[in-house]
């Protein structure tokens, strides 16, 4: 059974983003940006007709941020629970890396870090197989030997 989607602000939102993605949107907004440019010979490049065109581009894009905000934050965190899943699922993973997104950004780039470094030695030749894997425990890098 599919999941369904309760709140109407979140249908609007992805109902919203659906449509303003598509390339009749785009076309559209291109056409409306034709169609003021032209008609500024019958309105004599007033401020007026000058307002308009900025007063509606800023409301809209002004909107569209809170809707691409939230699309974006339902998204990631739809992402972020399949990775925990794929992570939780495999018996070699290691589970302390199921919530980094909660870490500081310095507990990040620490962890980073040790990945590049045994990125690096991976390509060099240098760690053989994969013996040492990185692993977090209350926020804290460690290592630890693979059997």
């Amino acid at each position: 059974m599919p999941a369904t989607i309760n709140s109407p602000f979140t249908r609007f939102a992805k109902r919203t983003s659906t449509l303003t993605g598509r390339p009749a949107t785009f076309i559209l907004a291109v056409l409306i940006i034709v169609l003021w440019a032209v008609t500024s010979p019958l309105f004599g490049y007033s401020d007026t007709w000058q307002l308009v065109i900025n007063t509606s581009t800023t409301i809209i894009t002004f909107l569209m941020v809170f809707l691409i905000q939230n699309t974006q934050n339902r998204d990631t965190e739809a992402l972020q629970i399949k990775l925990d899943e794929l992570i939780r699922a495999q018996k070699e993973a290691n589970n302390a890396l199921l919530d980094l997104e909660e870490l500081d950004d310095d507990e990040l780039d620490r962890i980073r870090e040790t990945y590049m470094a045994l990125a690096r030695k991976q390509r060099e030749g240098t760690s053989g197989s994969r013996t040492m894997q990185p692993f977090v425990t209350h926020g804290v890098l460690a290592r630890h030997n693979e059997p």
